[in-house]
């Protein structure tokens, strides 16, 4: 095929020094001028406490936190898991990484209990 004034550039050649395809050229520090995001939770004082977790689904656990991310990521140790059904028992799962987005539910062990639903309408 001819070349049809768009360069000496191989045909599908792509320039390093755009952006996009539209002539603006990279600016190196464009992406360290913005302001970093800060967490929505700080978990840092939870470190190497007791937490319950709450999982869409129903699954509830409680274990050490270890650590964590900026996307809820957790990592619990001594795990134990609560399962309701048929009957209360408790199963130990050890060492588990949690995934962020199906947690729905955060809480400390130590410290929270458990209150009437103040919205409930008195009978």
């Amino acid at each position: 095929m001819a070349d049809r004034g768009r360069g000496s550039a191989p045909r599908g050649a792509r320039g390093g020094s755009t952006r996009g395809g539209r002539g603006t050229p990279i600016s190196s520090g464009a992406a360290l001028d913005k302001p970093k995001r800060e967490a929505i939770l700080d978990l840092s004082k939870y470190v190497n406490e007791r937490i319950r977790v709450k999982f869409t689904g129903g699954r509830e656990v409680t274990g050490m936190l270890k650590g964590y991310d900026q996307l809820l990521n957790l990592v619990l140790d001594e795990v134990e898991e609560e399962i309701l059904e048929p009957q209360i028992h408790k199963r130990a799962l050890g060492l588990v990484v949690l995934r962020g987005p199906t947690i729905t539910l955060l809480s400390p062990v130590d410290g929270s209990e458990e209150i009437e639903n103040p919205f409930l309408a008195p009978e």
